[in-house]
């Protein structure tokens, strides 16, 4: 319950667009980092397809 009134206290001190930005900036940042991970899994499996050529 802590938690919500927490969040409450924040729409009320730092207005609704500024949480709703924070909140859309750390599910994009994960989203990247999933994507970072991909591209170097990616990146290994080119290398070993091109080092068995």
């Amino acid at each position: 319950m802590s938690i919500v009134l927490d969040l409450m206290q924040l729409v009320a001190n730092l207005d609704f667009p500024v949480i709703v930005t924070m909140y859309l900036l750390v599910r994009i940042e994960v989203k990247l980092d999933n994507l970072s991970i991909g591209i170097n899994s990616l990146n290994q499996n080119i290398s070993e397809l091109n080092n068995k050529m």
